[in-house]
C-alpha cells in the first residue's frame, strides 16, 4: 500500500544535499572591510599593502589583515567604527591615485566559490546602503534636444546642397533657418518636413522657423526620464551593485537605491561621473605659444596630453560617445590595452566623411569625465561638476574607415572602465542630488536578526502544536518544513535574488502554506482511519486524495505571487518572489518528502496495527 519507487529517494537526497551546499555558505558573516583601487593606472602591489598597514598603524586603527583580492586592496577590520576611521585615514594619505570605499568582504571557503555557491543578496533594508533621490534637469533636456535639431538641420540642407545663411535658435524652442539668396525654400521646406516629420515648417520668404510642439517637447522631457532611468540601471549593473533599486519617482525624479554600499561618495561617483570619448581634428600650430599668448585660432580649442603638453583640436566634434552603439575592451595588434568601438549609423557615416577626406592629416581622442563634487560653504552643501579633459591619443589617419574601430592609449584599468560606461550610454539630462540617506549596517544587520527570530519562532510554535496535534505524523510535518525553509533558502542563493525584510514575511508565509498543505493530508490520513480504513491503505489515500486540492490551493497563490512580482516593485517584488519560490517548494516537501518519511517509518511493518496521528 505504501510503495514508494526508488528513484524518489535519490531525488529527494540528491535535492537534500545541493540544498545544503548552496544555503551554506550564508552561514559565513562578512567581514567589515575598506576597498582599496587604484585610479588612471595605479598599481596595486605589495609596496601598497605596506604603505597601508603603515599609516593605519601611525592612525592606531586595528584591522584583522589587509591583502590584494581580485582587482582591489581589503583591508578586514571588526566593525563598523573601526571601518570608518580607517576609510578616513586611508583617504588622506592615498590622495586620488587610490578610490578607498567602504564594503563588506566574503569568508566563504574558496572550495564553495568554486562551485558557484554564494549567500543571499540582502537588500538595502537588510544589509545597510544608500539611498538617492535624483532632480533630472528637464530644462537642459530639451535644450540638448534643440541643439540636436539644430545640428541635423545643418546636416540635412548640406547633404541636400541648399544653401543658408545662418541655423538660429530661440528662446521658445523654435529654430529660424535663413537661407541664401538663391536657394529654393519649397524645396527647402520640404527637404526638413521629410526628414523631421514631427516638427512644423513654416515658410516666409527666405526665412523658414521650425516649431517643436508642444506634444514633442512633453515627450522629450518624458523620454529624457525614461533613458536616464535605463543608463542608471545598465552602469550600476555594469559596475557591479547587486540588485539595485531604480526608478522613478512624480514627473522629473528618479530614486536609487544601493544595497552593500555604505560610502556615500563613492556611491555618488559611481552613478553621476559620465565619461565619454570625443573624436577631433588636430589643428595645425604651435599649442604652446597659442596658450601662451592668447592668441588661439577661432576654430581651435587648447586641450592638454596626459603629460601635459598643450595641444590644438578642432572645436567640432567628429563623433561623441551619444553615437556609440557598443564599445568592449580588448588590446591592439601590439597587445596593448584598447577599447573596440561601434558606432550608429549616424556615427559612423561622419567618421566615413571626415576620415576620407583628412587621409594623412591627424586626428585626436579626448576622454571627458564629468565628476559631481560636494562642498561645504558657509555650513551649506554645494554641488558642482569637475570635468576632466585630457587627448589619450593623437594620432595619424592611415586609411578610410567608418562605424567600427580602435582607440589606444590608455591603461587596461581605464580600457574596461571606460568600455563599462560606454556600454552603459550617456544620460539624456543632467541630474542633482535632493536627497540621500544612508541604512548602517548595523541597523541592517538588526532587521536580519530580527527576520531570522520571527522566522524561526514561527517554526518552533508550529513544530509544537503539530508534534502534540499529530504526534508521529506532526514530526514527519516539522522535517519537511525544516527541509522547505532549507530549499528557499538555497534556491534564492543559487539565483542570486535579493533576501529583504519583506522576503522574510513571505518566507513565513511559505512555512504556514507547507503546514496547510500537511494539514490536509494528515485530516485525510484521520478522516480514512475513522471509516475503518487498515493504517497503510489510510496512509496512502490520504496522500493521494489531499494532492488534488493541495494543488488547487498552492495554484491560487501562484497566481497572487506572479502578479505581485510581475506588477510590483521594490518590497512587494521580494515578498512574492520569496513566496513563489516557497510554494514550489513546498509542494514537493508536503507531498513528496512527507511521504518518504512515512513509508520509512511504516512501510517495512507486515502488520501495522494503528498510526500515531
Amino acid at each position: 500500500m505504501l510503495e514508494f519507487p526508488r528513484w524518489k529517494y535519490f531525488l529527494i537526497l540528491a535535492v537534500l544535499v545541493l540544498s545544503v551546499l548552496y544555503a551554506l555558505p550564508n552561514v559565513f558573516q562578512s567581514d567589515y572591510a575598506v576597498q582599496i583601487t587604484g585610479n588612471r593606472g595605479a598599481v596595486l602591489d605589495d609596496a601598497l599593502k605596506t604603505r597601508v598597514s603603515g599609516k593605519l598603524g601611525e592612525s592606531g586603527v586595528k584591522y584583522t589583515s589587509v591583502a590584494i583580492e581580485k582587482d582591489s586592496l581589503l583591508v578586514r577590520v571588526a566593525d563598523a567604527e573601526t571601518q570608518t576611521l580607517a576609510a578616513n585615514a586611508l583617504r588622506d594619505s592615498l590622495g586620488e591615485d587610490y578610490t578607498v570605499a567602504l564594503n563588506l568582504a566574503s569568508n566563504v571557503p574558496a572550495w564553495l566559490q568554486r562551485i558557484g555557491a554564494q549567500p543571499m543578496v540582502l537588500g538595502l533594508d537588510l544589509q545597510g546602503g544608500v539611498h538617492f533621490v535624483l532632480q533630472v534637469d528637464q530644462k537642459a533636456a530639451l535644450e540638448k534636444r534643440v541643439d540636436a535639431y539644430v545640428e541635423d538641420i545643418r546636416v540635412t540642407l548640406r547633404d541636400a546642397r541648399i544653401r543658408y545663411t545662418a541655423v538660429d535658435r530661440r528662446p521658445d524652442h523654435s529654430i529660424v533657418v535663413t537661407l541664401a539668396s538663391d536657394a529654393d525654400p519649397d524645396a527647402a521646406r520640404l527637404q526638413l518636413a521629410k526628414v523631421m516629420p514631427a516638427l512644423t515648417v513654416d515658410e516666409s520668404g527666405n526665412r523658414l522657423t521650425v516649431l517643436i510642439p508642444d506634444s514633442e517637447l512633453t515627450q522629450i522631457a518624458g523620454r529624457a526620464i525614461e533613458q536616464n532611468i535605463e543608463t542608471l540601471r545598465n552602469r550600476v549593473n555594469e559596475l557591479g551593485v547587486a540588485e539595485p533599486v531604480i526608478q522613478r519617482q512624480g514627473n522629473d525624479r528618479i530614486v536609487v537605491q544601493l544595497p552593500g554600499v555604505q560610502d556615500t561618495a563613492a556611491a555618488k561617483r559611481m552613478i553621476g561621473a559620465t565619461a565619454t570619448l570625443e573624436y577631433r581634428a588636430v589643428i595645425e600650430g604651435n599649442a604652446a605659444d597659442a596658450l601662451a599668448t592668447g592668441r588661439v585660432p577661432p576654430e581651435a580649442k587648447v586641450f592638454h596630453r596626459r603629460t601635459g603638453e598643450p595641444i590644438l583640436l578642432s572645436k567640432r566634434v567628429i563623433v561623441t560617445g551619444d553615437q556609440m552603439a557598443s564599445a568592449s575592451a580588448t588590446v591592439d595588434q601590439n597587445g596593448q590595452p584598447a577599447v573596440s568601438v561601434t558606432l550608429n549609423n549616424v556615427g559612423g557615416d561622419r567618421m566615413f566623411e571626415f576620415t576620407s577626406a583628412n587621409v594623412g592629416k591627424q586626428m585626436a581622442v579626448v576622454f571627458t569625465e564629468r565628476i559631481p563634487q560636494v562642498t561645504v560653504v558657509n555650513g551649506e552643501e554645494v554641488r558642482s561638476f569637475r570635468v576632466r579633459e585630457e587627448v589619450i591619443s593623437a594620432a595619424t589617419i592611415q586609411g578610410v574607415f567608418g562605424k567600427q574601430f580602435q582607440t589606444t592609449g590608455l591603461a587596461k584599468a581605464e580600457a574596461e572602465d571606460l568600455a563599462k560606461l560606454l556600454r552603459a550610454g550617456s544620460l539624456a539630462a543632467p541630474m542633482d542630488f535632493v536627497e540621500e540617506r544612508i541604512v548602517g549596517p548595523s541597523l541592517g544587520k538588526e532587521n536580519v536578526e530580527r527576520g531570522i527570530t520571527a522566522v524561526l519562532y514561527a517554526f518552533l510554535f508550529t513544530l509544537a502544536f503539530f508534534a502534540v496535534y499529530y504526534r508521529m505524523f506532526g514530526l514527519i510535518t516539522g522535517v519537511a518544513l525544516l527541509f522547505n525553509l532549507l530549499i528557499v533558502v538555497s534556491v534564492m542563493s543559487i539565483f542570486g535574488a535579493t533576501m529583504t525584510l519583506p522576503g522574510f514575511a513571505g518566507l513565513a508565509l511559505s512555512v504556514g502554506l507547507s503546514v496547510d498543505a500537511n494539514v490536509l493530508i494528515n485530516e485525510r490520513i484521520r478522516e480514512e482511519l475513522r471509516h475503518g480504513v487498515p493504517p497503510k491503505s489510510a496512509i496512502a489515500a490520504g496522500y493521494e486524495k489531499a494532492g488534488g486540492t493541495i494543488l488547487d490551493a498552492n495554484l491560487t497563490g501562484l497566481i497572487v505571487g506572479v502578479a505581485l512580482y510581475a506588477f510590483g516593485t521594490g518590497p512587494l517584488k521580494g515578498f512574492a518572489l520569496t513566496m513563489i519560490i516557497g510554494i514550489f517548494a513546498s509542494m514537493f516537501t508536503a507531498i513528496t518528502v512527507s511521504r518518504a518519511l512515512a513509508q520509512l517509518i511504516y512501510g517495512s511493518r507486515k502488520k501495522l496495527k494503528s498510526v500515531a496521528i
